[in-house]
């Protein structure tokens, strides 16, 4: 979606503020002995309040409101009776429609008490993030993000998931600008517009450089297995840069 008017952008901003206040709720009420299940119901409740729509429940049929993955799963985890434990780490994924605008926010987070291996990187993953929205501006290349946060990954040790791609986002969950890279890539000579919408979602990772898709149909898992963090926001490009719809009140 490009934006081309102030009411476009109001559209944005409200359910950009409501996936970003789900993702704190869920976040606040992450514990040891909580099962996956109830953090989504959480998450679910908190959407109807504001009648905002599950955006990968309606638009593709996901068995859950939100997306909720647990130490050797990436992304995608599905909602179920899996109890959370100290130390783990644990990725919530955010997204969701409202009056036929879309906003799509995640974030990892280490359960107390955890490794500070695990720590450091969920520190680096949100440098990471910042790091690749600062390439966002009107006129830039799309492969600038990539180029970006592969630079930081490589000066510090880390690994990116490889075929878990940012995209374009506004009247649908993902829409073109599509498939754009995290990580360093030749040949993409794709510019980014005015008033263009998308996300930046790098996965850091201490070793995996893929994901493959489990038994259950959904469920992302890291080649070769090691923990990986995503951080997202939407954000609207602008000839001075990025504007982060995906920001709590």
């Amino acid at each position: 979606m490009t934006v081309t008017n102030e009411d476009e952008l109001a559209g944005l901003r409200e359910i950009g503020r409501i996936v970003a206040e789900v993702l704190q709720a869920m976040r606040r009420a992450l514990e040891p002995g909580i099962t996956t299940r109830e953090l989504d119901a959480i998450g679910r409740a908190f959407l109807e309040r504001e009648g905002a729509v599950s955006a990968p429940e309606a638009s593709y049929g996901f068995p859950g409101a939100t997306c909720i993955s647990v130490n050797e799963e990436v992304a995608h985890g599905v909602p179920g009776p899996r109890r959370i434990a100290a130390g783990d780490l644990v990725n919530i994924d955010v997204s969701a429609s409202k009056a036929g605008y879309f906003a799509d926010t995640g974030a990892s987070f280490v359960v107390p008490p955890g490794r500070a291996l695990l720590e450091r990187l969920c520190r680096d993953g949100q440098r990471a993030c910042a790091i690749g929205i600062g390439q966002v501006r009107a006129e830039r290349q799309l492969a600038g993000i990539g180029s970006a946060v592969g630079a930081f990954a490589r000066a510090n040790g880390y690994t990116l998931v490889q075929n878990l791609a940012s995209h374009g986002i506004g009247r649908a969950l993902h829409e073109a600008p599509e498939e754009i890279a995290t990580w360093p890539t030749r040949g993409d000579r794709r510019r980014i517009r005015a008033g263009q919408v998308l996300t930046v979602e790098p996965f850091l990772s201490l070793g995996a450089e893929m994901a493959e898709t489990g038994e259950d149909g959904w469920t992302l898992y890291g080649l070769p297995s090691a923990p990986v963090v995503q951080y997202e926001h939407t954000v609207v490009a602008t000839a001075r840069g990025p504007v982060i719809l995906t920001r709590a009140a």
